[in-house]
């Protein structure tokens, strides 16, 4: 008992081994998920108040896409950026004068489509959370199991039995257990805490789309009073949207 995992291992047969290896492989896709979304919403960070009051100050044209692109690095707000500006150009060139209640919901289609992608884009990986957290406990408990059965099938055919013979091999069975939970328990938490954020960030983007609808029907700047200046700037998309 001096290095129970050792001995454990090597009491084991080829079902404890693969049970073992089936955890650790998840431990591993599972912290990969984890640290991969913890980097994605530090530089998310740099999406701020002042970056988007820099891309309505630049009249939301092509130089201000690209801009935001450049600090925008999941392509959530400048993906929706582009798409308001595509919209409006489409609007514009189309063959037939296009009604105002039909242009401002071919602009609020495309920015929901474009929604549901980024939506898409930050629950990649969350599903695989939810699934480890509510199997990996059961996936150590099978091994404990396994682990407890192979012990008392070593023990056959022996006249006496010693506690100390059978408590040993059984301890180190219920560390599958402490395995699975050990699996299972960062993933929950994550899980929970990814959902969070990600509604919140998608609360902000929705804000930005209804922004850019309006920016688009209206010529009005999210958060300033509509100016000669904003209109001028949104002169091209505005009046393609209104037509």
């Amino acid at each position: 008992m001096s290095i129970p995992l050792i001995e454990f291992w090597g009491q084991g047969d080829a079902m404890t081994h693969g049970t073992a290896i089936v955890l650790a492989l998840l431990s591993l896709a599972c912290w990969y998920v984890i640290l991969d979304k913890l980097l994605g919403y530090v530089r998310d960070r740099r999406i701020d108040e002042r970056t988007l009051a820099a891309y309505w100050d630049a009249g939301g044209g092509a130089g201000a896409v690209a801009a935001l692109r450049r600090r925008d690095r999941s392509g959530a707000y400048a993906g929706l950026a582009r798409t308001a500006l595509n919209a409006a150009q489409a609007l514009k060139q189309a063959t037939r004068p296009v009604a105002a209640a039909d242009a401002s919901s071919f602009v609020r289609q495309a920015l929901a489509q474009s929604l549901l992608q980024a939506q898409a884009r930050m629950e990649r990986g969350l599903t695989f959370l939810a699934s480890v957290g509510a199997t990996a406990p059961f996936i150590g408990l099978f091994g404990t199991v396994w682990g407890i059965y192979h012990a008392l099938v070593g023990l056959t055919g022996q006249t006496q039995v010693v506690l100390e013979k059978v408590a040993g091999p059984v301890g180190e069975a219920l560390i599958m257990t402490a395995a699975g939970l050990f699996v299972a328990i960062p993933a929950v938490l994550a899980y929970n805490a990814l959902v969070r954020a990600n509604r919140l960030r998608l609360a902000q983007l929705e804000g930005f789309a209804h922004g850019l609808h309006a920016y688009l029907s209206a010529g009005i700047r999210p958060g300033a009073r509509a100016t000669a200046a904003d209109e001028a700037c949104a002169s091209g998309e505005a009046g393609a949207v209104a037509v």
